[in-house]
């Protein structure tokens, strides 16, 4: 078993952020679950719950410079804000609203987030298969899957500039996944992989994937759905 290792999700409220949060329990390490609904999160014993709208940076800086941390291992930005409109009824603020949570407030976690990383750390951006050229689209995704595209040239850009010094950064691009999210998106599909089969994979992924890979942007997924 790994020494403790200190780890951030966000989004950690639901789905796999949630799922994720139970999987470093049991591995016994050292979790930070940050969310705007913390409700169910202050249930949980053994863990450090933060409230916090990533979409508003003052809440942001205001956090790291109060943990009280001198570094963590990883940064898993889970947090995801999704709308589903037909792209006509989409407006400038629909677009803002959704690339504040999944571009910018990842972006601005990381940069506040860099005195307290080390290059031994790992960045783990979570993208979707429809941020990736060439994959299947849908209609009413233009936002959330053209935020997601963002925040893997993002992350591509971000293991180049730290490349030297760290720490790493990657993306794991997820496809179907069983969650309240998903649901809502596309209420009679049946994702194959549930919230806590990927939760396992990503934490294994955040804790060691950054040994391997660098600046990638990884497809993760049985359908697209």
């Amino acid at each position: 078993m790994q020494s403790p290792k200190r780890v951030i999700v966000t989004g950690a409220s639901r789905g796999i952020g949630r799922a994720l949060v139970d999987r470093f329990l049991d591995l016994r390490h050292e979790v930070w679950a940050l969310s705007r609904n913390t409700d169910e999160l202050n249930k949980i014993k053994g863990i450090h719950t933060v409230s916090i709208d990533l979409s508003e940076e003052q809440q942001i800086v205001d956090w790291v410079q109060s943990c009280g941390v001198d570094y963590f291992d990883a940064v898993i930005n889970n947090a995801g804000m999704l709308i589903n409109k037909p792209f006509a009824e989409t407006t400038y603020a629909d677009f803002e609203a959704v690339y504040r949570v999944n571009v910018f407030g990842a972006a601005q976690l990381i940069r506040h987030l860099l005195p307290l990383l080390t290059k031994d750390s790992h960045i783990l951006n979570i993208s979707s298969m429809g941020g990736i050229n060439g994959t299947a689209k849908f209609p009413g995704l233009a936002a959330y899957s053209s935020s997601k595209g963002a925040l893997g040239i993002l992350t591509e850009l971000l293991a180049e500039e730290f490349k030297d010094n760290g720490p790493r950064c990657n993306a794991l691009a997820l496809g179907a996944v069983q969650t309240e999210m998903l649901a809502e998106v596309f209420p009679d599909y049946k994702a194959p992989v549930s919230a806590p089969q990927m939760a396992t994979y990503i934490a294994d992924f955040s804790l060691n994937g950054h040994h391997l890979y660098n600046g990638k942007v990884l497809p993760i997924s049985q359908s697209t759905p």
